[in-house]
């Protein structure tokens, strides 16, 4: 197989850099910068007949994504996660077609295991023997997994309040686990200071390509188990937002493969109401979000005040015919409870959020009952267990 990876491309200022180095942001403005592939020359290698017999995991996809040997693969059998017709709930909720895509079905109990495989694959590839990441919990766990796998050091940076199954899950690794005053953000200082100052690689959220495209392969699952089709409306727990950039991202690169055609569904941001940086730009029409002050919120990969990639989030909204909504906590674990005594799934407060995110926005009537509805569960439940 061969990747038809080619470059890397900044997604605000347009400046190209090349795929051989390992480049994190824009060096001309420190924005996110993207994975590009030449798509045309990819008609001619891959199809969607070709993917259709690999093994079920996201590096099916291994031609769309950045690593160009696969021999530096670093893999615990991530991706093709299941979508459950949640028909029970559905018919609580109003809903004719409602849909969870479950990401605790991943290794580490999390769609957070997709961008760490991409990510340390590529980390490996480049001969870098040490990373740093900060994180809310989940990112901290995967990497610690990854890079036990992969044999590289590893410095996590969580805050002091991280869920206590997330900084045990780090603990008893081989990783570094370092408990941060503040927020997601004041770890994400040290965690960058950490690696410029011995040289390591930092993984924090968009601020390298990586990630991204591990993240992007719930897109191409997504149209891959509806039989190429798309949803109507795509409803996402929104923190650091690489999740829903990098579903935007694979829409994009399927419709120019040709695998995909007709209405992009819309693209919905659901944030804690006591952390809603996107939800405010959103409804200033703003296309940057301003940092939210004293975050707080049970959801511990919602309690994020500033987002690097907050322009690509509000542009797959905004493009798309989205919205951007808050729902409380309370409402969170009302129907985390709510889903798993209807359908047995028992999804993470994030998860819980998109649920009762998309009965809210039923009632606003930003989506129709008849239509199709897919959430996003983007972890276990059993992770929070002091919370719900």
């Amino acid at each position: 197989m061969k990747s038809y990876f080619t470059h890397l491309e900044c997604t605000n200022c347009g400046e190209i850099y090349p795929s051989s180095k390992p480049i994190r942001t824009c060096l001309s403005c420190s924005k996110v910068i993207y994975a590009r592939y030449d798509l045309e020359l990819a008609k001619s290698g891959i199809s969607k007949s070709i993917i259709k017999d690999r093994p079920p995991n996201m590096w099916r996809y291994f031609e769309l994504l950045p690593v160009l040997d696969q021999n530096n693969i670093v893999s615990l059998g991530e991706g093709f996660t299941p979508i459950h017709k949640a028909d029970n709930l559905g018919k609580h909720l109003g809903f004719d077609n409602l849909l969870i895509k479950d990401e605790s079905f991943n290794p580490t109990d999390s769609f957070k295991a997709r961008g760490m495989s991409a990510a340390v694959s590529k980390v490996k590839e480049f001969n870098i023997k040490e990373v740093t990441v900060p994180s809310a919990g989940n990112a901290g766990g995967a990497l610690a997994a990854y890079a036990a796998k992969a044999g590289l050091k590893s410095h996590i940076f969580m805050p002091q309040d991280a869920p206590e199954a997330m900084q045990k899950e780090v603990a008893i690794t081989t990783a570094k686990l370092n408990l941060v005053d503040g927020f997601i953000n004041d770890a994400g200082i040290q965690s960058r200071s950490l690696a410029a100052e011995k040289g390591m690689f930092d993984l924090s959220t968009l601020q390298e390509p990586y990630r991204a495209e591990g993240k992007k392969t719930m897109g191409y699952e997504i149209a891959e188990q509806l039989e190429w089709n798309m949803p109507d409306a795509i409803i996402y727990p929104t923190g650091g937002g690489t999740g829903i950039v990098g579903i935007w991202k694979a829409i994009k690169e399927m419709e120019q493969l040709d695998w995909i055609s007709g209405k992009r569904p819309k693209m919905f941001c659901i944030q804690a109401e006591g952390c809603a940086p996107l939800v405010r730009a959103f409804n200033q029409k703003s296309r940057f979000a301003q940092a939210w002050e004293n975050p707080n919120t049970i959801a511990a990969g919602m309690r994020v005040p500033s987002a690097i990639g907050d322009y690509l989030i509000l542009d797959a909204v905004y493009e798309s015919g989205g919205s951007a909504i808050t729902v409380t906590d309370e409402e969170m674990i009302e129907y985390v409870k709510k889903t798993i005594s209807l359908e047995g799934l028992f999804l993470c407060p994030e998860g819980g959020a998109t649920v009762y995110g998309s009965k809210k926005l039923l009632d606003l009537g930003l989506i129709n009952k008849k239509d199709s509805i897919l959430l996003l569960n983007t972890g276990s439940g059993f992770k929070y267990m002091e919370v719900i």
